[in-house]
């Protein structure tokens, strides 16, 4: 039987081109976060299946890559349930290890700890433009700040860098989880009822209002309910400039006011202090799938993808399900792959690409010649040149059209006759 040639489903190989940008774009992200002050941390790519199965990670908890037991751990015929199988799994996000992580080493950390993280993460999705079953993820996270400038610094970190990377005219929609409670309970639907009602709403920019309404009736809500409610929805459009104010008229004490305060000082303080073209726009149907959000979420559009490119909130309560203790926390993931594919789609150059210089040495060199050869490889490197040495091939046109495809814009050619 032939091996296969391909990659696994949903994963790619990545070709010398793309993996330039993709490091250019970790070292822009590196550089600036940096400056605002968060740390680069690692941790396991395989996790706890317990930890990965703690009810945090919404719809991506069923779509785990899941390891089974080794050696003499492994009965299968004494299994029952999967459980007797299986012991660890590939992580699927940043932030259940993050918690994890913070929960084990908090006595070594600083208080509030500014955690930036990078790295692979896997999910058993159906891969799509943008979407594959392994991919990066880039955290910034702010662990023990339990103020919204723990929201500032993340929003604002995230936006500098996609400026730095380029991106202009992008949004940061914004919304708080007390206040999609709060418009839930206002429009009359039960409590115990609220996470099937946002999971509906979350469909909103797919199949619009009509569609929202016909799905809540559909799911046995009342018709009331869901008129009062995507009339509140209705309202924040007609007020664009001052939606967020509509809305907490509105609500009135459904609505605890350190929630609208809270909000706008975020976005006046985001809008005031930006160092790159975005707007930040409050959006009441941003629901955010994962479970583990208690307070503010927000998410990044960019237009030419048509779709989130990252996002993040607060989880309040994460931690407190490894320690028995509550500690405020905050996080911010960029879309790394969809940066890179818009990226690469729109010819990205790379702007510190070193000049490159390319060495063709003739074959059966006398040593001699060849060290003197190397040594000025070497003095060019020296000056900040990428010097590649290679041995000259029969049909040298083709060779060089070759490089010069990869930036290789000066050749030296090196023959065992110096006269040559």
């Amino acid at each position: 039987m032939a091996l296969s040639k391909k990659p696994t489903t949903g994963m790619k190989d990545i070709l010398p081109q793309e993996m330039k940008i993709r490091d250019y774009v970790i070292r822009v992200i590196k550089d600036t976060y940096s400056e605002f002050g968060f740390t680069p941390i690692e941790t396991p790519c395989v996790e706890n299946i317990d930890n990965l199965n703690c009810k945090a990670g919404g719809e991506n908890e069923k779509l785990i890559f899941k390891i089974l037991k080794r050696g003499d751990k492994l009965n299968m015929e004494a299994a029952k349930e999967e459980n007797d199988l299986v012991d660890n799994g590939l992580r699927y996000d940043l932030t259940v290890p993050l918690v994890r992580f913070y929960s084990n080493n908090a006595a070594s950390l600083p208080s509030p700890f500014k955690a930036l993280q990078i790295g692979p993460v896997w999910r058993a999705d159906r891969p799509q433009r943008g979407r594959y079953r392994q991919f990066y993820q880039c955290d910034i996270d702010i662990l023990g700040e339990a103020t919204n400038l723990a929201e500032i610094e993340l929003i604002t970190a995230t936006t500098t860098t996609l400026g730095r990377l380029g991106f202009e005219n992008f949004e940061i929609r914004i919304n708080e989880r007390k206040l999609l409670k709060a418009m839930a309970l206002f429009a009359g639907f039960p409590e115990e009822s609220l996470d099937e009602v946002f999971i509906i709403l979350d469909k909103m920019d797919k199949i619009g209002p009509n569609g929202v309404r016909e799905d809540l009736i559909a799911h046995g809500f009342a018709e009331g309910s869901a008129d009062k409610y995507l009339a509140l929805f209705k309202g924040v459009e007609e007020n664009k400039e001052n939606g967020l104010q509509y809305i907490a008229d509105e609500l009135g004490d459904y609505l605890d006011s350190e929630v609208k305060e809270s909000l706008s000082e975020i976005m006046s303080t985001v809008e005031a202090t930006k160092a790159a073209k975005f707007d930040i726009v409050f959006d009441p149907t941003l629901v955010r799938g994962m479970s583990y959000y208690t307070g503010t979420i927000f998410e990044i559009a960019i237009p030419e993808f048509g779709g989130s490119c990252g996002g993040g909130g607060r989880y309040d309560l994460m931690v407190g399900k490894f320690t028995g203790q509550d500690t405020p926390a905050c996080g911010f993931s960029i879309g790394f792959e969809r940066i890179v594919l818009l990226l690469l789609e729109n010819g990205f150059e790379l702007p510190d690409e070193k000049e490159k210089v390319a060495f063709l040495i003739e074959k059966n060199m006398p040593t001699d010649r060849m060290c003197t050869i190397m040594q000025e490889a070497a003095a060019l490197r020296l000056e900040g040149k990428q010097v590649l040495v290679s041995r000259m091939n029969k049909n040298k046109k083709f060779q060089k059209e070759q490089l010069e495809s990869q930036g290789y814009k000066e050749f030296k050619d090196f023959y065992r006759d110096p006269l040559k």
